[in-house]
């Protein structure tokens, strides 16, 4: 069948740009797994930060939170950067980074926040705007938007070949389909993909990161915060019935798969986290991974490939692309329509394929 445009990979970041799409374009979303979102989406730690991922992040974030906020899809959480003294020039770099952006940052000691704190932790930065996201319904949210402009979801369609002949013909395992477009949107996979259609790889890389949640002795506190460590060691988070969800804040390399926490991250989670405050872990009750996915600079690719016609990259999230969905995709949809990007704040210019162009080809 002929469509306008085919995404590859129904994530958060397919999902909504087909939601955003679709209303002026027939789009088909074609999906891998049997469930849309079984890999990065699905597993996220689910915060929303405006600090989180840096200054190149940043924009999309904060404009993305408008439609996040009157989705219903955030609650007040907040966050708290936590520091030793040597690493105060890391807690100062921090605040300049983000001076002058419009992101509320107040310095605290965090021993008058946080119980049971070890004495080393003397620091801290304070962001009240983090709050918690509602991911599966974020992600429900865009995939009903989709289908109801018309958008075709096929799961259990791995992409397995493309190739362009003045449209795109597109191999898939639940069949062959036609497109004017092609957009890779498939997280961990996106080079894979690329190389399936032809085009040049521009290193989007995935790295595997640990999540745990615990329950503590004592148990935290009800107005805990998100905390993190100023070093990127670690955070943690509150979650119901008085638990913790707890992240070493890995980046292991990986080639893309069904990630799975190794047994040594799970304890190494559990080390720096003892040594963050004195609460003891009376219970590991879960433990999960899921993958991340870079480009060589860290920053997200939307846009045409330079290399190949009708190709579209919306790829190298990390672990971002829930938070800045909204705004991504209103970026991407644009780019990919042939119309002038109008997201406030954001400079489509860093996030355009091009950049790479010495490494294509």
């Amino acid at each position: 069948m002929r469509y306008d445009v085919v995404i590859v990979g129904a994530g958060i970041a397919g999902a909504s740009l087909a939601a955003e799409v679709a209303p002026h374009a027939s789009v088909l979303l074609i999906e891998a797994e049997d469930t849309p979102g079984y890999h990065a989406t699905g597993r996220s730690a689910a915060f929303w930060s405006e600090t989180y991922g840096g200054p190149h992040i940043q924009p999309l974030t904060t404009a993305s939170g408008a439609a996040l906020r009157a989705g219903g899809f955030l609650e007040p959480l907040g966050s708290l950067a936590i520091a030793r003294e040597r690493d105060a020039p890391a807690l100062d770099a921090f605040l300049a980074a983000f001076e002058g952006t419009g992101v509320a940052l107040e310095v605290r000691d965090p021993r008058a926040i946080i119980p049971g704190l070890r004495d080393e932790w003397t620091r801290a930065v304070w962001e009240p705007s983090c709050t918690y996201i509602d991911v599966a319904g974020l992600h429900a949210a865009v995939l009903a938007t989709a289908r109801r402009h018309g958008t075709v979801l096929a799961t259990r369609a791995a992409l397995e070949s493309a190739t362009y002949e003045g449209h795109w013909r597109i191999a898939t395992r639940g069949g062959t389909h036609e497109a004017d477009i092609l957009v890779d949107a498939a997280g961990a996979w996106a080079d894979e993909v690329a190389a399936r259609a032809g085009v040049a790889p521009i290193g989007i890389q995935p790295y595997r990161r640990t999540m745990l949640q615990i329950a503590t002795d004592p148990a935290p506190p009800s107005a805990l915060s998100h905390v993190w460590g100023i070093d990127g060691s670690f955070y943690f988070k509150p979650e119901a019935g008085g638990r913790l969800w707890l992240s070493p804040h890995d980046e292991i390399v990986t080639d893309p798969c069904d990630a799975q926490p190794e047994e040594i991250d799970v304890a190494i989670a559990i080390d720096r986290f003892e040594h963050v405050v004195d609460w003891r872990v009376a219970a590991l009750e879960r433990k999960w991974a899921g993958l991340r996915s870079f480009a060589p600079d860290r920053r997200p690719v939307y846009g045409f490939a330079p290399d190949a016609p009708g190709f579209f990259w919306c790829a190298g999230q990390g672990g971002f692309g829930i938070q800045t969905a909204p705004a991504a995709a209103r970026l991407a949809a644009a780019l990919l329509l042939g119309r002038v990007p109008d997201v406030p704040g954001v400079d489509p210019d860093i996030y355009a394929p091009g950049r790479f162009v010495a490494n294509l080809g």
